[in-house]
């Protein structure tokens, strides 16, 4: 079925209405909550952009989709920027503690450190898994609806990220 002509404000007003709960669905299933933000984000570049559609060029779904996938590409690498940053200040951080041995503290931020750099350079599907698992405290099965994936993908991504993340850590502890 062929979209309407895309010209003008009303017609992207009618483009939004047709297909936003279709991007914000895909975009949900990939970044959860964050899909609310990224539904805006990719609606404002297509918005930035619409003038410049051609309509020969295929279906506007597609197109939106392929907008909403560069966002969720740049929220992943700003994921793993801030994962960066965080490994970066976990090694010079030394909070302060209630009589905790300040060696044992050097020695668990810059475990930190090597752990948030090997997670920053995992694959996004597996990185996600890990997190949800690690830092969201969301059991296989959570994770599976949460990421909209067989509880089955969910171990053997598990499973390969803990496998990467280990050998990085065991590397750093042999150098």
């Amino acid at each position: 079925m062929g979209e309407p002509a895309l010209i003008g404000a009303a017609t992207f007003s009618e483009v939004f209405d047709r297909y936003f709960d279709l991007v914000h669905g895909y975009l949900r299933r990939r970044v959860g909550d964050a899909a609310e933000d990224l539904a805006a984000e990719t609606f404002s570049r297509a918005l930035a952009a619409f003038e410049r559609y051609d309509a020969g060029r295929g279906d506007v779904r597609a197109w939106l989709l392929g907008i909403a996938t560069n966002v969720v590409h740049g929220h992943r690498r700003a994921e793993a920027r801030r994962l960066r940053a965080y490994a970066r200040e976990a090694g010079r951080q030394v909070p302060p503690g209630d009589g905790v041995d300040v060696g044992a503290r050097l020695d668990a931020g810059a475990a930190a450190r090597r752990a948030a750099t090997a997670i920053a350079h995992l694959p996004s599907g597996d990185r996600d898994v890990l997190l949800l698992v690690a830092w969201g405290e969301l059991s296989y099965e959570e994770v599976a609806v949460a990421l909209a994936i067989p509880v089955g993908t969910v171990r053997s991504r598990l499973n390969r990220a803990r496998t990467v993340v280990r050998a990085h850590l065991e590397k750093e502890d042999g150098r």
